[in-house]
């Protein structure tokens, strides 16, 4: 028996070394994006990375797998960006992974002094619940990524 679809909700939150500018850069300038954006064992290159980084602006882009080309596309629409505290965007239809539907998440950076930001990643999704963990541990792995991107 396959366990069905339902409202799932991860939320990840992280402080990192680095000023909250630094952080917000990294999830909004392509070059950086690509550093660090997928799980480890996974790459994101730059040339499949779209990102117009305003209210109703697209995001695209795909990460590949090291150890067998796999590959994964995400495409979506930013609903709010306010530069450089809060970032909300939703994945389209245009996916295609019918493991998870109508995923919404949002980056909110706050400054934390002394250079520190801390982040809060929350995605509401329909998903299955293994689906939801799997999603939530490539996610850990990214922001660990992140974490020595910004270092």
């Amino acid at each position: 028996m396959t366990e069905a679809l339902g409202a799932r909700e991860i939320t990840i939150t992280r402080v990192f070394e680095a000023p909250r500018e630094a952080v917000w850069k990294a999830w909004t300038e392509p070059e950086q994006l690509a550093r660090w954006w997928g799980r480890r064992g996974w790459n994101t290159p730059l040339s499949s990375i779209t990102m117009d980084v305003s209210p109703g602006g697209a995001l695209r882009l795909t990460s590949v797998s090291e150890a067998d080309g796999t590959e994964m596309s995400s495409i979506g629409t930013y609903r709010e960006v306010v530069e450089p505290e809060r970032l909300v965007f939703a994945e389209t239809d245009e996916s295609g992974c019918p493991k998870v539907q109508g995923a919404v998440a949002t980056v909110t950076l706050t400054d934390l002094g002394d250079g520190r930001t801390e982040m809060v990643c929350h995605i509401a999704l329909q998903t299955t619940v293994e689906n939801r963990d799997r999603t939530a541990g490539g996610l850990t792995s990214a922001f660990e990524r992140l974490s020595e991107h910004l270092a």
